[in-house]
């Protein structure tokens, strides 16, 4: 990494309020899209598209077409990052924004194996990658404009919002959810019902992209084009200047999203298949966590910009490792109210360690890479990370019986994460500027 010594231009409060909403709420909608396929294949993808396979092999094929997502979001990242360098953030969340909302809505009136055979899961699995791409350049940008956009000092507090979207879109797609799984007979879910959060898209994403549109391009990104500092090839720049930043920006992504995944996806099918509570009832409980998260991000976020990235994220690292080799243990009571203390507990030390990210990334990266170097490390991480976390845990499970490999899967990438944010430096005293001093 390489220090960057000049303020991004001023802009008024109004400009940046907006850009924050922009960036919160396009965030949470896209990620209510991508969360609703992680709920639908806990609850309802196996038998709709792998109705031939045993519940074991059926969710394990459900969970493989989770996967994909995240094996497109690098592409996503790397693509939407170069033209982001080269022609600005604003028109890559439109695009991304628009790809997320076409293919849930896709989804939701895709046929199932039933009807059409095996092009069910075909079809499912290019939309599911489609879904990918979307948001591969979704989470670069909208930090870029939250983080670009902020006041001095308050890079870490601004950038919160578009990690807060992320447990704001948790929060919608499990209410929509449990509202139609209690509105609706299990026969009538299983059969129609399970579409409607994936239709509901339409009309939240014509939202956010009404506010997205009413946003001025990163003030950041305009000095970049005033100053003619934009390169042909950005990512060529990240890969052969900036390739052991990106390596560590994504080992230290790899454990906050990998239990998140497991934490809002696996644990609905555990609680349900192995501790036999209802659909509902697991759901309630990951929305009643999910705030609780969100305040912790916000929390954290404000810190690091008084007490610095590094450190705030190296404690909350340490506070991951200890509950993630507790959280299992605690699930495994099958006590309502013990089941509750673990997922709010965890949800707010996820919340701690995801605050700081978004300033850390765009402060680890010059202006005028800062899409493509950003949304790379990110998108690396998601896939080591959150891409393959509930494929583990459920393979994990099924191999050993028991959900105490889950929890030293937990603990190593805990690990891996922290020994990576060590590795790095600090960056909130880093100003950003078009290029590289």
């Amino acid at each position: 990494m390489t220090a960057i010594t000049e303020a991004t231009p001023t802009v008024s409060p109004k400009e940046a309020r907006r850009a924050v909403l922009s960036s919160f709420v396009g965030t949470a909608i896209e990620w209510y899209d991508f969360f609703i396929y992680g709920t639908a294949a806990a609850l309802v993808i196996g038998p709709q598209f792998f109705p031939g396979a045993s519940t074991f092999a059926g969710t394990l094929a459900a969970f493989a077409t989770f996967a994909v997502g995240f094996i497109a979001r690098p592409i996503g990242g790397v693509v939407m990052g170069h033209f982001g360098d080269r022609i600005g953030r604003k028109s890559m969340l439109v695009l991304s924004l628009t790809m997320m909302g076409a293919a849930t809505v896709g989804i939701g009136l895709l046929p199932n194996f039933e009807a059409i055979g095996v092009a069910a899961p075909i079809l499912l699995v290019a939309l599911r990658f489609v879904q990918g791409i979307g948001v591969g350049g979704e989470w670069g940008g909208a930090v870029l404009m939250a983080t670009e956009h902020a006041p001095e000092g308050k890079r870490g507090l601004y950038g919160a919002a578009p990690q807060m979207g992320v447990p704001a879109g948790v929060i919608m797609a499990n209410v929509v959810f449990l509202g139609v799984t209690q509105l609706l007979s299990d026969d009538a879910f299983q059969t129609w019902g399970w579409r409607v959060p994936f239709l509901m898209s339409a009309v939240l994403v014509g939202v956010a992209m009404w506010i997205r549109l009413g946003v001025f391009e990163s003030p950041a990104f305009a000095e970049v084009k005033e100053t003619d500092t934009i390169v042909k090839m950005p990512i060529v720049e990240v890969l052969t200047k900036n390739w052991r930043t990106v390596l560590l920006a994504a080992g230290t992504f790899i454990a906050t999203n990998g239990i998140a995944y497991v934490f809002m996806v696996y644990v609905l099918t555990y609680g349900t298949t192995e501790l036999g509570f209802s659909r509902a009832t697991m759901l309630t409980l990951l929305i009643v966590a999910c705030p609780v998260w969100m305040a912790g991000m916000a929390v954290s976020a404000w810190k690091s910009d008084v007490l610095g990235r590094r450190r705030v994220y190296t404690w909350s690292s340490i506070a991951l490792v200890i509950v993630a080799a507790v959280f299992f243990p605690l699930i495994d009571t099958a006590s309502l109210p013990v089941m509750l203390l673990a997922m709010v507990v965890m949800a707010a030390v996820l919340g701690t360690t995801a605050g700081p990210q978004s300033a850390l990334f765009a402060e680890l990266f010059p202006a005028h890479i800062r899409y493509s170097g950003a949304s790379l490390g990110y998108q690396i991480g998601a896939i080591l990370g959150g891409g393959l976390a509930p494929f583990m845990a459920t393979w994990l499970f099924g191999a050993f019986g028991s959900s105490a490999a889950i929890s030293a899967y937990f603990v190593v990438i805990a690990v891996i994460s922290l020994v990576a944010i060590l590795l790095l430096p600090e960056t909130n005293k880093i100003e950003q500027k078009a290029e590289a001093a």
